[in-house]
């Protein structure tokens, strides 16, 4: 043993252990980087010193509306400087923050606030109406709502709630932030979209989050003051990570409100942003937008690309307009990305552009910060790397969720193994390289949204003439995939397409409600079960 064996005294002190917690890179950086341009939003130009004051008054008008440690702080804020703030004001009071997904329906906003048992809500003027409506279907008071107005967007103030600058100005510049005692603390609640009913809340931890952004430095090959185009919900996997990531580098957070192909391309000409990420429906976009929209540019854009691997030619044109592509995966429960297609040189580079499309829809490999990440038979047996045998996606590593929020059950099954089980069906090629095959439960991804085929089911099963009805994933150039609802009527039903689809969108969100019905006798097993791969294959060839 040596002297390893004798450990007196090497115990940790605060001289030699401080929890990580991504926070720590914006008290940095209002020393380091005080007069850089931190946070851009039209005419919103705050610098580093002022963003940590921003979050410093947030963190302590919070505190002082009675929100003490632990408690839950939620937003329904749009990529707007606020929802950045929040990011660090929220947890800077111990507070934990739910960013929740502005494009949900009264119902399901409502169960959020509910479980998540939110104190306070942070609402742009455009979501207050959702905000209310969500809170007035709770038992009890409900959180209270502070609002926040986007003038630039003519979404003044409604004179209903507090009103966020207001707050601010009378709340202490000198607070003294609120850090984890230990970096397995709960930095942040995200919400799933519910691929068997009700959403699980996935908890994250500052460790996690820390790592994470430590890892994508790396792997993005980022280096100094970058301009991180937000494009990225903030509401989803607290935007990758990323606005917790920018103040180590000094880089420039630029906000976006509604994310079209003028917009990006103003960002990127006039603003000069240097990175974003987004599904490939944002790189269809941009390919696709007619040329009085576009700006011209002088240096490579980085993308990382997730939720379904783009389609080869929207690769081929994108890349001729100066954007480097990179696919990458992950969850919820992972934090964002945790895999990524890492190029491989000359070796690729070869190929054709076929062939290099090819190689860029791959899952691809583990980031840094993952310890293990791979693709196992349900036996937890590694499956054989030939590009053909079928697996599940695992993962172990410090950026894995620490589990769901009041649902013990959920998580055990999730943590079986040893390994976080994804649900997404996988091959791995023979370099280790994974590759989505299939996915579980049949959630379908439209537009880096999932949507839970069992949800939209239960909605049409809803209408008096709907006897049956089985939900699919449709190929869509624009979104990636839609959802397609195949349907038996009863006897005698008159119903049509158009009356289903409306029906549809009166309790779900408008990206979960089937965009093409099909009524036909669907196909069953002898038991009854509804063969979905046979309703795959005809909506494969609408």
């Amino acid at each position: 043993m040596g002297w390893m064996a004798d450990e007196t005294g090497l115990g940790k002190t605060p001289a030699n252990y401080v929890p990580l917690t991504p926070l720590s890179h914006l008290r940095r950086a209002s020393h380091v980087f005080a007069d850089e341009p931190a946070v851009v939003y039209g005419n919103f130009r705050k610098t580093y010193a002022e963003y940590y004051d921003r979050c410093t008054r947030l963190a302590s008008a919070l505190a002082g509306m009675g929100v003490n440690p632990g408690d839950v702080v939620a937003t329904l804020i749009p990529n707007l400087p606020a929802q950045a703030e929040a990011h660090f004001g929220v947890p800077a009071c111990g507070a934990i923050l739910n960013t929740i997904n502005t494009r949900l329906d009264v119902d399901t906003v409502s169960y959020i606030f509910g479980h998540g048992e939110a104190k306070v809500v942070l609402a742009d003027t455009e979501f207050v109406p959702l905000a209310e409506a969500a809170k007035e279907r709770m038992e009890g008071d409900g959180p209270l709502i502070i609002e926040v107005p986007d003038d630039a967007a003519g979404f003044p103030a409604t004179g209903r709630h507090p009103v966020y600058e207001s707050v601010l100005g009378t709340a202490r510049h000198d607070f003294d932030w609120i850090m984890p005692e230990d970096e397995w603390e709960s930095l942040a609640l995200n919400y799933t979209s519910g691929t068997t009913g009700r959403p699980k809340g996935v908890v994250y931890h500052h460790r996690g989050a820390y790592l994470m952004t430590m890892g994508t430095v790396v792997s993005w090959r980022m280096v100094m003051k970058p301009k991180y185009l937000a494009i990225v919900p903030l509401f989803h996997c607290n935007g990758w990570n990323h606005t917790w990531m920018m103040p180590m580098l000094g880089g420039t957070l630029i906000c976006c409100r509604n994310i079209t192909a003028p917009a990006i391309y103003d960002a990127i000409a006039n603003e000069g942003a240097t990175h974003f990420g987004g599904a490939p429906i944002v790189l269809n976009m941009i390919v696709n937008a007619p040329e009085e929209q576009r700006l011209t540019f002088d240096h490579t854009v980085e993308v990382f690309t997730a939720g379904a691997p783009p389609a080869p030619a929207t690769l081929e044109k994108i890349e001729k307009l100066g954007f480097h592509v990179t696919q990458v995966y992950g969850l919820t429960e992972t934090y964002g990305h945790v895999t990524e297609c890492l190029w491989k040189g000359d070796k690729w580079d070869a190929l054709d552009q076929t062939g290099r499309a090819a190689m860029k829809a791959r899952q691809g490999v583990a980031f840094p910060m993952m310890d293990h990440i791979t693709v196992m038979d349900e036996n937890m047996g590694q499956v054989p790397m030939n590009g053909k045998e079928q697996g599940e996606i695992v993962m172990r590593g410090n950026s894995v969720m620490k589990g769901y929020l009041k649902n013990p059950e959920a998580t055990e099954e999730s943590f079986k193994g040893g390994y976080f089980h994804s649900g997404d069906i996988a091959v791995q090629h023979p370099d280790g390289y994974i590759q989505i095959a299939d996915r579980a439960k049949d959630i379908i991804i439209s537009g880096g949204e999932n949507i839970s085929s069992v949800e939209v089911e239960g909605v049409l099963m809803g209408h008096p003439d709907v006897n049956l009805a089985a939900v699919v994933a449709k190929p869509d150039d624009k979104w990636g995939e839609v959802p397609c609802a195949f349907v038996e009527l009863k006897e005698g039903a008159t119903a049509d397409a158009a009356a289903l689809i409306a029906f549809s969108r009166e309790t779900l969100a408008g990206f979960k409600a089937p965009k093409k019905v099909v009524f036909q006798e669907l196909p069953k097993t002898s038991t009854g079960k509804i063969q979905k791969f046979e309703l795959r294959k005809k909506a494969a060839d609408l």
